[in-house]
């Protein structure tokens, strides 16, 4: 399903479609393949001129970067238990993102899982500031 010659908007929906029926192993796979995708858009194009993929996406596509779908692909590693590439993704998410409440608190519990409550504090905390998310006791923080 993840062709070169598959069109994102297409690829997008199957990874959704994958997320949302708890296959988030296979949804990881397929939403790193598009975030891949996005941030090759930044750089410089191959001194070959080969296209770089999503000519397909219409130019009023609302893409202001990838924070949401690498926020989808965060959650499809911790749901799929690969706590250290959810990790990955969050910390350089809330260096770009640092009021997105929601990565502050995805990276707290993915830290949570993994076993370093500790390190877990300080996300889960400014997730509570910043979105008011609750930090329950039962879970340690």
């Amino acid at each position: 399903m993840n062709a070169p010659s598959t069109p994102f908007t297409l690829r997008l929906s199957w990874a959704q479609g994958l997320f949302e029926r708890g296959d988030h192993a296979a949804a990881a796979t397929a939403l790193a393949g598009l975030v891949a995708d996005l941030e090759a858009l930044d750089r410089p194009r191959p001194a070959d001129g080969e296209p770089i993929l999503l000519d397909e996406l219409p130019e009023t596509a609302p893409l202001h970067g990838t924070a949401e779908l690498r926020l989808l692909l965060a959650r499809a590693y911790f749901h799929s238990a690969q706590l250290g590439r959810a990790e990955a993704v969050l910390v350089r998410l809330v260096e770009e993102e640092p009021t997105d409440a929601y990565a502050h608190l995805l990276l707290g519990r993915t830290l949570q899982r993994a076993g370093r409550r500790a390190e877990a504090a300080r996300p889960l905390a400014l997730a509570e500031i910043l979105g008011g998310y609750e930090r329950h006791e039962a879970l340690g923080s």
